[in-house]
């Protein structure tokens, strides 16, 4: 996100810019990771799962607020960000992240493969790592708004693990 002033100089994209580009996404990961998930499945009902999983509804319940977080994380950065080179490097982070968020569903529900989404699960929080420090880096609140959605992100790998272990 390139904005070149009157005056010919680089400045920070404009707020609507920044948070709408951010928002929108997000919300596309949204609406290809939902429009993948089916809890109602023959398949999915079929499975083992740990005691400590949360019922259906909780997932969308949690899902919304965090979503939410990334794309002001991903706003609130991209507009502190000093420089075009940092800010492309967010965009670059957050746009890998989100695609392999979206992917998991994918994954797991579509094509039925626990094993692949808990790879793809373990390469998310990978990623959640990366983005987090690339964007502490630049603001340290926004990172921070970013820690909840790590630790979902790390709790939903423990439960994959889990689907797999139980599946064999």
């Amino acid at each position: 996100m390139k904005v070149i002033s009157e005056r010919g100089g680089t400045r920070r994209p404009d707020p609507w810019l920044r948070y709408g580009a951010a928002t929108a996404a997000v919300a596309l990961t949204a609406v290809a990771g939902a429009t993948a998930t089916d809890p109602d499945s023959t398949w999915y009902a079929s499975l083992r799962k740990p005691s400590w999983q949360p019922p259906s509804w909780a997932f969308g319940v949690v899902w919304t607020p965090l979503y939410a977080s990334i794309a002001y994380a991903a706003g609130h950065a991209l507009g502190r960000a000093p420089d075009p080179r940092r800010r492309a490097g967010i965009v670059r982070g957050l746009a890998a992240n989100l695609a392999l968020n979206a992917a998991w569903s994918r994954l797991f529900f579509a094509h039925r493969a626990p094993k692949a989404a808990l790879a793809d699960n373990v390469l998310l929080n990978l990623g959640n790592a990366q983005l987090i420090r690339q964007i502490a880096r630049t603001d340290r609140a926004a990172a921070g708004a970013l820690l909840p959605y790590a630790a979902w992100c790390a709790f939903a790998a423990a439960l994959n693990a889990s689907i797999v272990r139980l599946n064999r």
